[in-house]
């Protein structure tokens, strides 16, 4: 055996740390995951830049007051890779994105503004098999893309094509949606299976193969919600499960209304093709984007009836509850397990998998 002195010296400078650390000075794939350090970058640089009531909601779509109506308004920017994958692509998440993000505030979509940002040596077959499948996708959602913007940037200095969408929708009277209005009691339903819009993402941009296809679960959820509140208008919040999961969607509801979740982890739906995806390469697939799910706190006793009705759409026959929302642990959300204990489930502080909408 070699002594000490014919180990090789260690560079420590070399080190790097898997996840991002929070005092760097620099912009790191983690601040665009939706958990702590997205929300860091919106807490210490733009709201504080920005400034402004509306702003200050911080839901998935800002409520607003004009001309007498209550306008829903909300903007997202996409750069998946692939830009296209099963069960969609970039065009579909740019219109499903922004139609769901209204829809959590109560609102059915009306309009939408697109931007294209296309890198020079991009195909133009490319662009117009996007544009088509954004044109499908509105209407089937029933909204009109009504304006747009493309600018073109030089070779090398983008990846194909980025798209914005903006949209805005009318909030119907009666409906208060926000985090605020959770209380102890409310019941937590999920709309159906999550964690599979990221891991078909994942399995074909690394070209992984678990057996069956995995495809995006990419949808308009405005139909579900108008169910939903034709049930009841006092639903107390909805939230999309995009970057960041499930987790991220009720920790940020926690946090925001002051109350405790306690979920039942195996109520949780997992696909077994996701939960064999995940248990392969050690993601937790309550952390993982979902496209066309959703998350709502009920009151308990409207609960079975929204349930009903989420069951009788087709975009949410597979709805369950997993939990509810407690007095114990303001602004913490912890999972029962199988085996009898509890563990925190934590707002994530990059993302499993960047680049996913």
């Amino acid at each position: 055996m070699s002594d000490a002195t014919s180990l090789p010296a260690l560079d420590i400078e070399a080190w790097t740390c898997p996840a991002p650390l929070r005092d760097r000075p620099r912009v790191v794939m983690g601040h665009g995951g939706g958990g702590v350090l997205s929300a860091e970058l919106v807490q210490q640089i733009f709201a504080p830049a920005y400034g402004g009531e509306a702003l200050a909601q911080l839901g998935d779509s800002a409520v607003l007051s004009l001309g007498g109506a209550r306008l829903a308004f909300s903007t997202d920017s996409y750069v998946v890779r692939p830009l296209f994958f099963p069960g969609g692509s970039i065009g579909d998440l740019a219109v499903n994105g922004t139609v769901n993000d209204l829809a959590m505030s109560g609102a059915r979509a009306a309009y939408l503004s697109c931007g294209f940002i296309l890198e020079e040596g991009v195909e133009l077959d490319t662009v117009t098999r996007v544009a088509r499948a954004m044109g499908a996708a509105a209407r089937t959602a029933g909204v009109e893309v009504a304006t747009g913007d493309t600018k073109v940037v030089e070779a090398g200095h983008g990846d194909g094509i980025f798209v914005n969408t903006a949209g805005i929708g009318v909030v119907p009277a009666g409906v208060d949606l926000r985090p605020q209005r959770v209380v102890p009691g409310d019941v937590v339903i999920v709309s159906g299976a999550v964690g599979v819009h990221g891991v078909a993402i994942m399995s074909v941009r690394e070209g992984l193969e678990f057996g069956v296809e995995i495809a995006s679960d990419c949808a308009p959820l405005g139909g579900l919600v108008e169910a939903m509140l034709a049930v009841t208008p006092d639903l107390h919040v909805l939230r999309d499960p995009t970057r960041g999961g499930l987790a991220a969607a009720l920790n940020e509801i926690a946090s925001a209304s002051g109350t405790g979740v306690v979920l039942q982890e195996r109520a949780i739906p997992v696909p077994p093709a996701v939960a064999n995806a995940c248990a392969i390469l050690g993601l937790d697939p309550m952390y993982i984007a979902n496209e066309g799910k959703l998350v709502a706190f009920v009151p308990r006793e409207r609960a079975d009836a929204v349930l009903a009705a989420m069951r009788a759409h087709p975009l949410g026959a597979d709805a369950v509850v997993i939990g509810e929302a407690v007095e114990a642990h303001p602004g913490m959300v912890v999972a029962r397990t199988g085996l009898g204990g509890t563990r925190v489930v934590d707002l994530p502080i990059g993302e499993q998998l960047p680049r996913i909408c």
